[in-house]
């Protein structure tokens, strides 16, 4: 099992599954689990937006709901499984809700993306038959700056299987 080692003076270790992979890591229990899936993981997916969990730029999955992985100790999810975009396909078949926002084309820069992305496939892990308005509900607090909003939400529509619903 790979064991990952942060600069920290009260090093601690960690146990966690991140993307299917069992970890160690030898860090600071108050290391926000974002710096950890970056910094010493490598996982790009998750982004560092506000840094207080207002955006959902870092939204990752633990144990299949979303979680903001900035504001999100890494002591908390010990144990537990941590799944970031970079594990939502299965080998080279993309998640649904992965291939819907390409066939949508539901991204300008992309930064949000992540947390769009995450935070629908974690109110599918919950409930696979959402409303319109259960998507929309779910996305609010998912802050797009570029303004694609009509095209995320016809994205988060179509992995729902909403068809024909207009955003």
């Amino acid at each position: 099992m790979p064991t990952t080692h942060s600069d920290h003076s009260d090093d601690h270790t960690v146990r966690l599954t991140v993307n299917g992979e069992e970890r160690r890591l030898n860090v600071a229990p108050s290391t926000p689990l974002l710096y950890v899936l970056r910094n010493d993981l490598s996982l790009n997916g998750p982004k560092f937006g506000c840094g207080l969990g207002e955006c959902g730029a870092c939204m990752v999955l633990v144990d299949g709901r979303a979680a903001r992985a900035c504001v999100l100790p890494t002591k908390a999810v010990a144990g537990l499984t941590v799944t970031t975009l970079e594990g939502l396909a299965d080998g080279n078949h993309l998640d649904p809700v992965q291939q819907a926002f390409i066939d949508e084309q539901a991204a300008q820069c992309g930064y949000c993306l992540n947390g769009m992305i995450m935070t629908v496939r974690s109110l599918l892990n919950e409930n696979p038959t959402p409303t319109r308005e259960q998507l929309v509900a779910a996305l609010d607090h998912n802050l797009c700056r570029c303004g694609t909003h009509v095209e995320i939400l016809a994205a988060a529509c179509r992995a729902a299987g909403l068809k024909g619903e207009s955003p």
